[in-house]
């Protein structure tokens, strides 16, 4: 899946995947990337995900600009993998999508059929514990993108998208499991009962309607 690398004098300091249609980048709080540097406006620049990979990327007007590959943009731009984004002293290298086909389109037009049932509106997404000494706890999700796990064994991110949501591994050595297959760096799409076993919990996502 798509994701930036930011980066200052060669030392990386965030990493992102890119699982939301738009993601900002400024130096307000409520940015998806936040940068708190002086040469970082407000509202900065949105990255903006379109189909399964393609990520165009926008100046919003910021006073220091945006450039690409050492050229300022002056429009709404499409990366290119390992493009390097530079604003300010702030170097952010871009890395397409690698193996990435008409599997999600495919998975998601399936998901979406069996998340709207009656063809009704929308539905509530939660994660129920079912090991361990918090079994019976139902965790919402409720963000865009929610991560899971433990950083020093396993991190999954759950993505909401327009067809349905999605887990992919973010980190740790320990593989996610989803119904007993591991789970990749590629988002897959969840559904209604899915067992998600991630650093020795399991977890039951469930879909509810509103």
């Amino acid at each position: 899946m798509p994701q930036l690398i930011a980066s200052v004098e060669g030392v990386e300091i965030k990493h992102v995947y890119l699982h939301k249609d738009r993601t900002t980048l400024g130096r307000r709080p409520h940015n998806d990337i936040v940068f708190n540097n002086l040469v970082v406006s407000g509202e900065h620049c949105v990255f903006e995900l379109e189909g399964l990979a393609d990520v165009y990327v926008e100046d919003l007007a910021s006073t220091n600009g945006t450039y690409i590959n050492g050229t300022m943009i002056k429009s709404r731009q499409l990366l290119h993998d390992n493009d390097v984004i530079a604003i300010g002293n702030f170097r952010i290298q871009y890395l397409a999508a690698s193996e990435d086909s008409g599997y999600h389109e495919t998975a998601a037009m399936k998901l979406e059929a069996h998340a709207s049932p009656g063809g009704g509106g929308a539905l509530h997404a939660s994660f129920q514990v079912l090991s361990g000494s918090s079994a019976g706890l139902e965790v919402p999700v409720v963000k865009a993108v929610t991560t899971f796990g433990k950083p020093e064994v396993s991190v999954v991110a759950v993505s909401h998208r327009r067809y349905g949501y999605y887990v992919a591994h973010l980190a740790g050595d320990a593989k996610p499991m989803l119904n007993g297959v591991p789970i990749g760096e590629d988002a897959v799409p969840l559904a209604h009962n899915d067992v998600l076993e991630l650093a020795g919990t399991s977890m039951q996502f469930l879909l509810k309607n509103a």
